[in-house]
C-alpha cells in the first residue's frame, strides 16, 4: 500500500476526538468515508470533519473501492462481524478495544486474518503513547532494580445516567453488547499494556460481582495474576464508591524503589528510590491514538510495525476471562 485510505465503522463520540481527526494527520494517512446506522449523524459527522463519504450501511463502507482500510470502532458485540466482513474484503482492519467480547470471538478475529494475510490492529494506543514509553523505559533500564510486584487500584463513582429513578445505563455495562462492564472496558487497557512492559501472564484468577445492583454487569472485581518472568500482580476495581474516594493508581515495586503512575487520569509518573523522588510530567497528545494509528500505517506501507495486534490485543480478553469466569 501506499496511501492508506480508510473508512470508519460507527463514527461515535470515541472518534470525534481520540482517534477520528488523526487519521488525516498522519502522513500517508486519509480518511476517506465513515459510517453510522443514524444516517443524520453519519452524515453530520463527515460535514464536521470534513470526510468525503458518508454511509448507514457497514457493508456499503467495507465494499467501498477508494477504502483500503477499515476502523471498526462499534461497540463490542458488532467487532467481530464487522472486522471479519472487512478482512474477507482484503482490507486491513484497525479495531477498538477491547478486541471483542471475550477470548473466543477475539480467537476467531484472528483465525480470519491469519487465513486471509490481512493484518488487524487494535486500538491499544497506550503501547504508542510517550507517558507510558517513559513507565517502560524506567522498568526496562532497571531505574527500580528487579521488579518484584504490580498493584492496580481503579476505583471510581457511578455515572450520573446510571443512578436515580430514571437511571438508564449505557451499554458498557450491558454484558450482551461489551462482554462485561466497566472493568471490561479499562482493565482491558490496564492488562494490554501490563504484558507489553513485563511479558505474557502465564495466570490470572479473581472474583467479580455486583454490589450495588445499578446495572447487570458486575461492579466489583478483584484480582491476582502472574507473569511469566515471575513478577506476580494484584488489582482492584469498584465502580460504586463515592467521588472523594475515587482513585487512579498503579505502583510497579522493585528491589530498589518503586513507580507510581496513572492509567487515566494523571500525567504524572513519581519514581521513588534510596536517592530521593523524580517525578516525570508528561501529558497527553490531543489525539490519544495518533501515534499508534502512524504505526499501523508505516507497518502497511512496509515501513515498520505496529506494536499492538490481533495477537496482543487478544491477550486482554483472555486474562480478563480468566479473571471473571464463574
Amino acid at each position: 500500500m501506499d496511501q492508506i485510505k480508510w473508512g470508519i465503522i460507527g463514527c461515535g463520540n470515541v472518534t470525534e476526538v481520540k482517534s477520528g481527526p488523526a487519521f488525516n494527520k498522519v502522513a500517508n494517512s486519509e480518511l476517506i468515508a465513515v459510517m453510522r446506522r443514524n444516517a443524520l449523524k453519519a452524515e453530520d459527522y463527515a460535514f464536521r470533519h470534513g470526510t468525503p463519504k458518508w454511509y448507514a450501511d457497514a457493508d456499503a463502507l467495507i465494499n467501498d473501492p477508494d477504502i483500503n482500510a477499515v476502523y471498526v470502532a462499534t461497540p463490542p458485540d458488532s467487532h467481530e462481524e464487522y472486522a471479519i466482513k472487512a478482512m474477507r474484503a482484503g482490507k486491513p482492519v484497525y479495531v477498538e478495544k477491547p478486541m471483542a467480547r471475550n477470548a473466543a470471538e477475539c480467537e476467531r478475529m484472528i483465525a480470519v486474518s491469519r487465513e486471509t494475510g490481512v493484518p488487524l490492529f487494535v486500538a491499544y494506543y497506550r503501547r504508542a503513547l510517550p507517558y507510558f514509553q517513559k513507565v517502560k523505559e524506567l522498568v526496562d533500564s532497571k531505574t527500580i532494580g528487579d521488579v518484584r510486584f504490580v498493584n492496580i487500584c481503579l476505583q471510581w463513582q457511578p455515572y450520573e445516567e446510571e443512578v436515580g429513578a430514571t437511571a438508564k445505563p449505557r451499554w458498557r455495562v450491558d454484558p450482551t453488547i461489551s462482554g462485561g462492564g466497566h472493568f471490561h472496558d479499562l482493565a482491558s487497557h490496564q492488562f494490554d499494556f501490563l504484558e507489553y512492559v513485563f511479558g505474557p501472564i502465564k495466570t490470572a484468577n479473581g472474583i467479580s460481582a455486583n454490589q450495588a445492583g445499578l446495572y447487570d454487569a458486575d461492579d466489583i472485581t478483584v484480582a491476582n495474576w502472574e507473569f511469566e518472568s515471575g513478577v506476580l500482580g494484584n488489582g482492584s476495581w469498584c465502580y460504586t464508591v463515592n467521588k472523594e474516594q475515587r482513585e487512579d493508581e498503579a505502583k510497579i515495586i522493585g528491589s530498589k524503589g518503586q513507580i507510581i503512575f496513572s492509567f487515566f487520569e494523571k500525567f504524572d509518573i513519581i519514581v521513588k528510590t534510596e536517592n530521593g523522588t523524580e517525578v516525570f510530567n508528561i501529558p497527553y497528545p490531543e489525539h490519544v491514538q495518533q501515534s499508534l494509528i502512524e504505526q499501523i500505517v508505516k507497518e502497511l506501507r512496509g515501513e515498520g510495525t505496529s506494536s499492538s495486534n490481533g495477537e496482543t490485543g487478544a491477550r486482554a480478553n483472555t486474562i480478563m476471562d480468566w479473571i471473571t469466569s464463574k
